[in-house]
């Protein structure tokens, strides 16, 4: 008797996970939630507690966020280095891990001095998660190039997911007596552990799928990556201002909402809708994010942020908060997917790693700057003025990212 043909089990393997590749970007998209809608912003739902608890002025409350941007540039230009030795599933699950952890530790603390470590840490750790979750998410979508805009849109408007979680989760947990708002930590630790044990089956699905550039190739592709960078500069800028401006937003909004007067219904309500109106948006922009190859859907969603950032600083309605929260929240996650798509679109496979690395880290040097200057013109000159500041950054940076023209002649593995 003859003997069958072999299967190609990886064939079909790669065909299966192409198949379903949406549904474990949303899975994957738990990992965004964690670092960024969890770790990051929110920081804004509890800032108005801590702030009276612990008798911060605004640029101490801004400092907090600064700590953590600082922390995720220090994780950034660390994932440049492990990249080297480590896949990006092992980066991705170590990040989960340890910002649940270190979440958790937050709760334990009422010093400011220790509170400020805890946010570096923190921002560190999630800079892991964030930047070798946008390559797993790179690479899953080069396995279906006709949706790779919308998934690679999923994996960053995962953020929501944490976004919305939060808003439900800090109001209930936070409790009315004498650093009461530990408790929420606590809460957002354990949404972190429970999300990261769904994100990281995905990671690992990706891994095992589709691996990772061989260590060998990733170190030659390195040699060329201040090539890379400089024909890119203008979207960095502009990337750069985008990290400035969005931040300021994210820290003061909740507090600009309550010093109007709003009631905390409203500030639960416009919180949940930007985070919802961020899951949604990758649908919103997926189709821009195929078609743009240089740095026109950067700009375009700087210029949009801009107009959603002054909404609120011009006038205070509820209705004006909510329609800013709507189009800031189904805007700025796109507008970091923009530049994954950017380095998908104009990069080879082997230097996805190292150009979404780039972008990370002149975002996280924008957010640096952005709370305490924010902070502190705020601090003079009211949260109005301080968001008046953010939204001129941004239109700034829609500026810069216009000027940046597609890099024609690198050659695409995507294509």
């Amino acid at each position: 008797m003859s003997r069958a043909a072999p299967v190609d089990t990886s064939f079909n393997a790669e065909a299966t996970i192409a198949r379903h590749a949406p549904a474990v970007a949303i899975a994957l998209s738990l990992g965004s939630a964690i670092a960024l809608g969890f770790a990051r912003f929110s920081y804004a739902l509890l800032l108005p507690s801590m702030k009276l608890d612990l008798a911060w002025n605004f640029a101490q409350a801004g400092a907090m966020n600064t700590a953590n941007a600082f922390g995720y540039l220090v994780g950034a230009i660390a994932f440049a280095r492990l990249s080297r030795r480590w896949a990006s599933q092992t980066s991705f699950v170590t990040g989960c891990f340890a910002t649940a952890l270190l979440m958790a530790v937050s709760g334990a603390f009422t010093d400011t001095n220790a509170l400020l470590i805890l946010r570096v840490v923190t921002g560190a750790a999630s800079a892991l998660v964030f930047v070798s979750g946008g390559v797993l998410a790179a690479r899953l979508a080069s396995l279906s190039p006709r949706r790779a805009g919308l998934i690679i849109g999923l994996y960053y408007g995962g953020t929501g997911w944490g976004i919305v979680m939060s808003s439900i989760l800090v109001p209930i947990t936070i409790a009315p007596v004498p650093h009461g708002w530990r408790y929420a930590w606590f809460a957002l630790a354990a949404a972190c552990a429970a999300s990261s044990l769904i994100a990281v089956a995905a990671a690992r699905r990706i891994e095992r799928e589709q691996p990772s550039v061989a260590p060998e190739r990733a170190t030659d592709a390195m040699r060329d990556d201040a090539i890379h960078r400089r024909r890119f500069a203008l979207a960095l800028a502009g990337y750069a201002c985008f990290g400035i401006g969005y931040i300021g937003y994210m820290t003061f909004i909740v507090a600009l909402l309550r010093n109007a007067g709003m009631s905390d219904a409203v500030v639960t309500g416009f919180y949940m809708l930007l985070g919802v109106a961020t899951i949604v948006s990758a649908r919103i922009w997926s189709g821009l994010l195929d078609r743009m190859r240089g740095g026109q859907a950067l700009a375009l969603l700087n210029a949009l942020l801009a107009v959603a950032t002054v909404i609120p600083a011009m006038i205070a309605h509820p209705l004006a908060a909510f329609a800013s929260g709507a189009l800031f929240g189904a805007t700025f996650l796109s507008a970091v997917a923009s530049t994954t798509a950017f380095v998908r679109h104009n990069l080879p496979a082997s230097q996805w790693g190292s150009g979404i690395n780039a972008f990370t880290i002149v975002f996280a040097a924008g957010q640096i700057v952005g709370p305490t200057v924010i902070g502190r013109i705020s601090d003079s000159a009211g949260l109005t003025r301080g968001l008046v500041y953010s939204a001129l950054v941004l239109a700034a940076g829609a500026a810069l990212a216009a000027c940046q023209k597609p890099l024609k002649d690198v050659s695409r593995a995507t294509e």
